[in-house]
């Protein structure tokens, strides 16, 4: 297969090209960052796009969709796809967003969108979210490549053995049980990991047992 990302500076998020074979087709998934390196690959590599795979519709993962299915005149789509050698199999994984769909192209490439990152997973209600990445994504071969919506690439293993948010899920990393403030209301912080901006991601568990998963801009710390 042929892949190829670019990344938008502003959002870190990525846009993804992938291609069955030079001369063969091509789709893009999600479109949040500049087409231009990915326009590139399809003039070099003699590609037909023929589809926009879509992760969900927040704004820094759609804003060039327009642009895109105008130009090949192609359609988006958010399900299972065959197109030429390309098999995708669709993961609906709903948390960070009530739409949320990872992509499984070939058995090789899971486009896991913001559901997982490296060393992070999106924020939403944590036993959403939870359902998604262990019950779908972290059931999926360990050494899948996983190419997130934001960021550097990983792989299923890596985040099962490294990722801060799983490790707790599997009951091999005991809860924080730091005293936190988020916006204002006191709670716990259970979980605390690197994430993509810089800014640190936070599974917090507020008064009456809700949990949530929260950027780690939102909490403050001792």
């Amino acid at each position: 297969m042929i892949v190829a990302r670019s990344m938008a500076e502003g959002w870190l998020s990525n846009g993804y090209l992938v291609g069955d074979e030079p001369g063969g087709v091509a789709v893009f998934v999600d479109s949040g960052a500049p087409l231009q390196p990915l326009l590139e690959v399809v003039e070099r590599e003699r590609l037909t796009p023929t589809h926009v795979l879509r992760t969900h519709a927040h704004g820094d993962h759609v804003v060039h969709e327009d642009e895109l299915c105008a130009r090949f005149r192609i359609d988006v789509v958010s399900g299972d796809l065959v197109s030429g050698g390309l098999r995708v199999r669709a993961l609906a994984l709903p948390g960070h967003s009530d739409d949320g769909v990872a992509f499984v192209v070939n058995g090789e490439l899971c486009f896991s969108g913001d559901v997982l990152f490296r060393d992070a997973v999106g924020g939403g209600p944590a036993d959403v979210v939870r359902r998604s990445v262990m019950e779908g994504l972290m059931t999926l071969d360990p050494a899948l490549r996983v190419l997130p919506g934001h960021t550097e690439e990983t792989t299923i293993g890596r985040e099962w053995e490294h990722n801060p948010f799983v490790r707790y899920w599997r009951g091999v990393a005991p809860p924080l049980g730091e005293a936190v403030r988020v916006a204002g209301e006191e709670a716990e912080l259970v979980v605390w990991s690197p994430d993509y901006d810089g800014k640190g991601k936070a599974l917090v568990r507020f008064a009456g047992g809700r949990e949530a998963i929260v950027g780690g801009s939102r909490v403050e710390r001792a």
